[in-house]
C-alpha cells in the first residue's frame, strides 16, 4: 500500500476559540491557547509504543513585533510527561520558536496557526501530558495538562489511535489537531493504522453516536490488510453530524460480530464561525439573559423545531455582529468567552453563569481592579471590583465561608447592560 504522509501547513479555516485550554488529549469545547492532540502506534519493539504528539499554535494567541520589514512572534514550547502520580519526569522537551508574517493583517489572522510534532517511545502505562506555551513578547503562557494512556500493541490484530483530516494536499494529508467539525460538513475524515499478524480480510464497522449514546451513523466495509502495518484513509460520506459532542467508533468484527479490536475518538461539532463552547443549543439560549430580554429567549426556546430554534438564534446574533462581512461575530465571540471564563472561575452550588460574580463578569468584562480579603480575622470574606469607567464598585461577599460569594449592592442601575 502506498505510504501516506502526514504533513503540516499553515491552515487556511477558522479556530473558534483562543484562550486557556488546548483540545485533542483535553476536553473539548474549551477555549484553547494552542491545540494538542496525541496518537499511539505500534513500536518497533514490544516493549515500547510509539506515542506522536501534534500541537498547533493560533497566531492571534502571539504578539507579533515588528522585525526587518516583517513581522515576527518568539514563544517557547515545554511538554513534559510525567508518570501517572506526577511523583517523576519521564520525559521533558523544551524548544523555542519563531514565526514570520508578511504583514500585520497576516500576523494577526485568525486562520493562520504554527504546527508542531514530537514522538516518543514509552512503555506502555497511564502517564500526564503536560504542555506550556510561553509568548516571549507579550509574556502570556499557556497551559495544558491531562491524562495520557500509553497503549500495547501485543494481539494479532489491533489498531492505532484515530487521527482526524482537515484537508488533503497531493496525497499528503493535513491533520485537523482542534478535534473539531462544523454541522455544515457532508463528511467525517480520518487516518488510522491497522497492525495484523497475517495477511487477511478484516470486516470493519464504522460508527457515530451523540453524547446521548444515539447512533447518528453507521456502516460496514470489508477491508484486505497486509501482513504488518496497513495505512487506512477514509472518509464516511454524507455523515452530516447534529451539534455537540460525538464519538467516532472503530471496530474489527468477526462473522458472529464480535468485537476482535476496537478503538474510538472524541470530537466536536459546531456551528461555523461560533464559538466552541456553542454546542448545547438550549443551553446557549439560555446563557444569552445578560444580552437578550425574555421574550427573545423565550421565542428561540419555544420553537417548533430545532431548524427554527438554530435559525432564530444565528438571526440574533446577526443583528448584534459589528462587522457582518467577516466570518467571526466578535460580539458573540466575547459574550460566550466571558461565559466560559464564569463557569471555569465562578462556579460554586451552580453553574458559573448563574452566580452574581458571573452576571457581573459576563455583562461588564473582567473589572479594572479586584480587592480580595480571602482571610478576615473578624469578618467574613469579601471581594470588591471596580470598574473605572461606569464609576462603580461591586461587593461581593462569602457567607457560608466556602467560597459562595454573593453580591451585597444589587443597584441595577443604568450600568446594567452588556458592554462590549
Amino acid at each position: 500500500m502506498k505510504k501516506i504522509i502526514l504533513v503540516f501547513v499553515l491552515l487556511s479555516a477558522p479556530i473558534f476559540a483562543q484562550i486557556e485550554y488546548s483540545q485533542g488529549v483535553v476536553p473539548l469545547g474549551e477555549y484553547p491557547g494552542f491545540y494538542i492532540d496525541a496518537a499511539n502506534y505500534k513500536g518497533e519493539t514490544k516493549e515500547k509504543t510509539r506515542i506522536d504528539i501534534y500541537f498547533q499554535i493560533p497566531y492571534a494567541n502571539l504578539q507579533f513585533v515588528k522585525h526587518k520589514g516583517k513581522f515576527r512572534a518568539k514563544y517557547s514550547y515545554t511538554l513534559t510527561i510525567y508518570d501517572e502520580d506526577k511523583d517523576n519526569i519521564v520525559i521533558e522537551k523544551i524548544w523555542n520558536g519563531k514565526i514570520f508574517a508578511k504583514n500585520f493583517k497576516e500576523a494577526s489572522s485568525e486562520n493562520n496557526f504554527q504546527f508542531g510534532f514530537k514522538s516518543f517511545n514509552l512503555a506502555p502505562n497511564n502517564y500526564v501530558l503536560s504542555s506550556v506555551l510561553y509568548d516571549k513578547d507579550s509574556k502570556k503562557e499557556f497551559k495544558t495538562e491531562a491524562k495520557l494512556e500509553i497503549r500495547d500493541f501485543n494481539k494479532p490484530l489491533q489498531f492505532s489511535d484515530i487521527l482526524f483530516i482537515a484537508s488533503e494536499i497531493d496525497s499528503q494529508i493535513v491533520l485537523n489537531i482542534s478535534n473539531t467539525i462544523t454541522t455544515s460538513d457532508s463528511s467525517l475524515f480520518f487516518y488510522y493504522e491497522i497492525y495484523s499478524d497475517t495477511s487477511t480480510k478484516v470486516n470493519i464497522e464504522y460508527s457515530v453516536i451523540s453524547e446521548h449514546d444515539n447512533i447518528v451513523f453507521k456502516n460496514n466495509e470489508l477491508l484486505f490488510v497486509d501482513a504488518g502495518s496497513t495505512q487506512i484513509k477514509k472518509k464516511l460520506d454524507k455523515s452530516k453530524i447534529s451539534l455537540g459532542k460525538h464519538k467516532l467508533i472503530i471496530k474489527a468484527v468477526d462473522e458472529n460480530k464480535k468485537t476482535i479490536d476496537g478503538v474510538s475518538k472524541v470530537f466536536l461539532s459546531q456551528i461555523k464561525g461560533f464559538p466552541a463552547s456553542v454546542i448545547d443549543i438550549d443551553l446557549s439560549i439560555s446563557q444569552m439573559v445578560y444580552i437578550a430580554n425574555v421574550d427573545e429567549i423565550d421565542e428561540m426556546l419555544n420553537a417548533k423545531t430545532e431548524e427554527e430554534k438554530l435559525s432564530l438564534f444565528k438571526a440574533f446574533w446577526k443583528k448584534k455582529d459589528p462587522e457582518p462581512s467577516t466570518p467571526h461575530n466578535k460580539v458573540m465571540e466575547e459574550y460566550y468567552r466571558r461565559v466560559a471564563y464564569a463557569n471555569k472561575n465562578f462556579k460554586h452550588y451552580y453553574d458559573g453563569w448563574k452566580t452574581d460574580m458571573g452576571m457581573i463578569y459576563i455583562t461588564l468584562g473582567p473589572p479594572d481592579n479586584v480587592d480580595r480579603h480571602p482571610f478576615e480575622l473578624n469578618g467574613k470574606p469579601y471581594e470588591v471590583w471596580q470598574y473605572y469607567n461606569i464609576s462603580q464598585n461591586f461587593y461581593f461577599i462569602d457567607d457560608t465561608g466556602f467560597g459562595d460569594y454573593r453580591l451585597l449592592n444589587p443597584n441595577y442601575g443604568d450600568w446594567y447592560r452588556y458592554r462590549q
